[in-house]
């Protein structure tokens, strides 16, 4: 364990967290009132907590919060620490390594994201089966041990995938499936690379969650994530996407998600993670 992880888990016993429940979800653009809803919570701001990110972007509240949702103890990251804040890749390792440590088993992911598709009109949700670092970077460069060679097959658990398939049929909402393109931001997909995207078979594309997908497999978590498009790509469909057009979207889209998600928490078995 590293000395920040280890100073957070600290920390976080001294706010009365000496466990963590097996469910934690990152809760990306337009999606961090969801943890406003959870009962008999416990808040603990980021910049309490040694190693965890300070979000310096809006949308992203930087708290952890352990409480109840869908009668479920779950841990919500209200907001994510992003590669392009600080050229960083690893900036969510400590938060997912205590999480780990903790008790966690699983984690849910979520995204706003670009769509490839004319079909898909935003908002629309799509559940990651695959990705793409066309970024390039890697937390797990550096990491003086044999653990750093993670195999990613099955990066995105087809158990949890089936129960996110029947927690949209609970929900009633539609969910489609895609490969995930991870590019370094903070500007924005040229057309051209869209077209890349495309032809590298990319169906969404976004600036986080696959450095997240990568910490939790090296630390054994079950991942499970999903997108929620916010726009149209560069060039598809009129697509000329903005920060701003990402959160109105995510906004007007979070309705939907959030019974998503919580319909995958009551279906979710924290027995096995």
């Amino acid at each position: 364990m590293n000395t920040q992880s280890a100073a957070a888990i600290v920390a976080l016993a001294d706010r009365g967290i000496s466990t963590l429940p097996p469910l934690g979800l990152v809760l990306g653009s337009g999606l961090g009132g969801l943890a406003d809803e959870a009962e008999d919570a416990v808040v603990v701001p980021y910049a309490d907590i040694p190693g965890f990110p300070v979000p310096s972007v809006v949308g992203h509240s930087g708290r952890l919060v352990v409480g109840k949702l869908a009668g479920k103890r779950v841990a919500l990251f209200q907001g994510r620490g992003h590669y392009y804040e600080r050229g960083d890749p690893r900036e969510m390792f400590t938060a997912i390594e205590a999480f780990s440590r903790l008790g966690g088993r699983t984690l849910f992911l979520t995204n706003a994201a670009g769509g490839l598709h004319a079909d898909w009109p935003p908002p629309a949700l799509a559940a990651i089966v695959d990705h793409i670092n066309f970024a390039g970077a890697n937390p797990l460069i550096g990491l003086a041990t044999d653990k750093r060679f993670v195999p990613l097959t099955e990066a995105y658990d087809r158990a949890l995938l089936a129960t996110l398939k029947g927690a949209a049929r609970v929900a009633e909402v539609e969910l489609r499936e895609g490969v995930y393109m991870w590019f370094s931001g903070p500007s924005f997909e040229t057309p051209a690379e869209i077209r890349a995207a495309k032809i590298l078979g990319a169906d969404l594309v976004g600036m986080s969650t696959v450095p997240e997908v990568l910490i939790a497999r090296y630390f054994g978590l079950r991942v499970v994530a999903c997108s929620l498009v916010t726009n149209f790509a560069a060039g598809l469909s009129g697509g000329d996407p903005s920060h701003e057009e990402t959160q109105a979207v995510a906004a007007r889209g979070s309705r939907q998600f959030r019974a998503l998600l919580k319909a995958f928490i009551a279906l979710h078995d924290q027995t096995i993670g």
